[in-house]
């Protein structure tokens, strides 16, 4: 896999249609999307085929009840040619082994990637949790690798450890990036593409330094003249 083919654009837009136009822009550049719930309530499936028409989608949708409904959900989202989904990994094991047991069945290509702990998230001490971010990040991984989905979600401050830990190809999925010049927005531990990719990552997801830009285009391509 070439370093292009491991960022994902967030498409975290107002609309469905300028979704639609920056995907069918960058796509030259990186063709692999990011979409979440912000957008796949308005639009729902047809929206997904419409930016698979550009490339390859990443639907998160970081899904989290109880482990039956969780896994009929990962067998219908499969089921619409996504390549990456996301669920909860605090949902735990069973949830997530059973969701793995549904992906089977559907077949196809999707990967379940499960979420540990936000990059929004610096401190977990209003849920009663003691352990830093980054020991609760290795405590849900271990949970998930357990239960074997393909991957996590985690911030690039846990990468090198969990790189470490988990060989591939067990999936690192990483948000969070920004360059020393981007808004760091509502994420609190962040990265550059290129320190992200050293430490291990196997996908960057990456959307405000690319969808804001002026130019989505230039900035897409700036980003990949980076980690070129």
């Amino acid at each position: 896999m070439t370093p292009r083919e491991k960022i994902i654009v967030a498409l975290d837009l107002d609309t469905t249609e300028k979704a639609q136009s920056v995907a069918a822009s960058v796509a030259s550049v990186f063709p692999f999307f990011k979409i979440g719930m912000k957008l796949f309530t308005k639009g729902g499936p047809d929206f997904v085929a419409d930016i698979l028409k550009h490339g390859k989608v990443f639907l998160d949708l970081k899904f989290h009840d109880i482990p039956t409904i969780v896994a009929e959900a990962v067998s219908n989202a499969a089921q619409i040619g996504i390549s990456l989904l996301t669920v909860h990994a605090s949902g735990g094991s069973e949830m997530l082994k059973l969701c793995m047991e549904k992906l089977s069945v559907a077949g196809g290509k999707c990967r379940l990637v499960a979420v540990t702990v936000l990059t929004s998230m610096d401190s977990l001490a209003e849920f009663g949790i003691e352990r830093s971010p980054s020991e609760q990040v290795r405590l849900l991984a271990d949970l998930a690798h357990r239960a074997g989905v393909h991957g996590i979600v985690c911030s690039p401050q846990e990468l090198s450890s969990l790189r470490s830990r988990y060989p591939a190809p067990f999936l690192l999925v990483t948000p969070g990036i920004r360059g020393a010049s981007d808004d760091a927005g509502d994420q609190k531990r962040t990265a550059s593409a290129s320190a992200a990719l050293a430490a291990g990552a196997d996908y960057l997801v990456i959307g405000r330094p690319i969808i804001a830009a002026p130019d989505p285009v230039e900035a897409a391509e700036r980003i990949a003249r980076e980690i070129s």
